[in-house]
C-alpha cells in the first residue's frame, strides 16, 4: 500500500490554495465545484470525494477551509475517502429521486443558504464549476438561496489547473495505463472467434479490477459490422472469424482514467484489412513525433489527416485524433487542426486515432502519453508495442507474438 501512486493531502491543499488566489483574482466571493458519479472529475480534483449515488459539491471561501456537501447515505463514505474535513448534508443531494418522501432519523442535515452564506460572507459573487451537469431543479435551489446572488460559470478556472499534471497525477495516470494494459492483455486473448462479446469484455475488465482498478469507466465494443457505432457496448453477438475489433478498455485509478484501444481482427485477417491498419500503425507513429513541448498541437493534427489522405481515407475520418486525460477519460486539450495553442510539458494525451465505415471494417487506436521536453513517455507500453510489432490479427497474437 506504501509504494502505490496517490495523490497526497498537502496536494490537494495546494489546489484550494491556488484556486483561492485566481478567485481573488476573479473577483469571486466563493466557489461551488459540482460532481456526481457521472461527473465527477472536478469535485474528485478538490476533494478527493467521488459521489456514488448522490449529488455532491465542495464550497470554497475566498479565504478559509472548504465545506463538503453530499447526502445522508454517503456520508460515512465521504469521510473515509475525502481530504475535507467539514463534511455536511443537504437535502437537494439527496441518493435517488422517487416521488416518496424518504426519511432519515439519524441524519443532521445542513441548508444550501446556510452553506453559501457562510462561504460567501458579505459577497454575492458566487463562481459555480458543473453548470452543465446540474439537473435544472437543482440549479434553481441555488439561486433561490441568497437573495442578490450573482451566478458566474467558473468552468475555466479549474481548466486552467488541471491542464498540466503533477508528478503525483502522471504517477496515477501510469498506474491506470499499467492496469488498462493488464485488461487488454487478456482481452486479446479472449476476443476470438466463437467468443461473444460480452465474455471477451468480461476477462478484460476482470483482469482490470484484480490489477488494482478502482472502477471500469467503460468498456466499448463492437465486432464485425458493430463495430461501425463508434461507441457500441458488448452484446451477446458472437465474435466471427476474419470480423474486425473494436475494443476500447478505459479504467480509473485514484481517479485518473487511461484507455487502452487497439484495432485488431479475430482469426485471420484479409490483405485489405492489414492495408487498412498498417495506416492507424502509420498515423500514430507520425503522431508521437509532435508530441513534445512547444509543438503546435494542430500541426499535429494536420500530420495525423495527411496520412489518412495519402491513403484515401479521409471520407472515414470522423473526429480529431487526439484529446487529454486526467480525472475524466477526454479533457482539454482537444485539438483539430486550428489549434494553435502549444503542447506543455507535464500535458497528459490519449491519442485517438479513428476510421469509420470503411468496407474493410472501423477501429480505432487508444494509447495514452505525458508530453516532456524530449517527446513523449508511453502511460500505456503495452499498447505502444503492439503497434510497434504490427500484429493485426488474434492468430498473430496466440502464435506467441504477444
Amino acid at each position: 500500500m506504501m509504494n502505490e501512486p496517490t495523490i497526497g493531502r498537502e496536494e490537494f491543499r495546494e489546489r484550494i490554495r491556488r484556486i483561492q488566489e485566481l478567485m481573488v483574482a476573479e473577483r469571486l466571493d466563493g466557489l461551488m465545484v459540482y460532481g456526481d458519479e457521472y461527473r465527477k472529475e472536478n469535485l474528485r480534483y478538490v476533494s478527493n470525494f467521488w459521489p456514488i449515488f448522490e449529488r455532491g459539491a465542495c464550497f470554497i471561501p475566498r479565504h478559509g477551509a472548504p465545506i463538503l456537501a453530499g447526502a445522508p447515505e454517503g456520508e460515512q463514505y465521504a469521510r473515509e475517502m475525502s481530504v475535507i474535513e467539514d463534511i455536511r448534508n443537504i437535502k437537494e443531494f439527496a441518493c435517488v429521486t422517487v416521488p416518496e418522501e424518504i426519511e432519515y432519523p439519524l441524519a443532521k442535515f445542513s441548508s444550501l443558504r446556510e452553506i453559501l452564506s457562510e462561504i460567501l460572507g458579505n459577497g454575492k459573487r458566487l463562481g459555480l464549476v458543473g453548470r452543465w451537469d446540474i439537473s435544472a431543479p437543482v440549479y434553481e435551489r441555488i439561486c433561490q438561496a441568497v437573495e442578490g446572488l450573482e451566478i458566474i460559470d467558473a468552468a475555466s478556472l479549474l481548466w486552467k489547473i488541471r491542464l498540466v499534471k503533477s508528478a503525483a497525477e502522471i504517477a496515477c495516470l501510469k498506474e491506470a495505463g499499467r492496469i488498462a494494459c493488464a485488461g487488454y492483455r487478456e482481452l486479446l486473448r479472449a476476443a476470438v472467434p466463437g467468443a461473444t462479446e460480452l465474455q471477451a469484455a468480461g476477462a478484460a475488465e476482470g483482469a482490470s479490477r484484480r490489477a488494482g482498478a478502482e472502477a471500469i469507466t467503460f468498456m466499448v465494443f463492437g465486432s464485425g459490422r458493430r463495430a461501425d457505432t463508434i461507441i457500441g457496448r458488448p452484446t451477446n453477438k458472437i465474435i466471427c472469424d476474419g470480423e474486425m475489433v473494436m475494443a476500447a478498455l478505459a479504467v480509473q485509478y485514484q481517479g485518473y482514467v487511461a484507455t487502452a484501444e487497439f484495432p485488431f481482427v479475430a482469426g485471420r485477417a484479409t490483405g485489405g484489412q492489414k492495408r487498412f491498419l498498417d495506416a492507424f500503425f502509420e498515423a500514430a507513429d507520425v503522431q508521437m513525433r509532435f508530441l513534445k513541448d512547444g509543438t503546435v498541437m494542430g500541426e499535429m493534427v494536420r500530420a495525423v489527416k495527411d496520412v489518412f489522405k495519402r491513403h484515401n481515407l479521409s471520407a472515414y475520418d470522423v473526429y480529431p485524433p487526439m484529446h487529454g486525460i486526467g480525472l475524466a477519460e477526454a479533457e482539454s486539450p482537444y485539438p483539430d487542426a486550428n489549434t494553435v495553442e502549444l503542447f506543455r510539458a507535464g500535458m497528459c494525451v490519449n491519442s485517438d486515432i479513428s476510421l469509420f465505415g470503411h468496407p474493410d471494417g472501423s477501429n480505432r487506436l487508444e494509447e495514452g502519453f505525458v508530453i516532456t521536453a524530449r517527446g513523449p513517455e508511453s502511460i500505456t507500453p503495452y499498447i505502444r508495442q503492439l503497434v510497434e510489432k504490427r500484429l493485426v490479427c488474434t492468430d498473430e497474437f496466440n502464435q506467441g507474438g504477444k
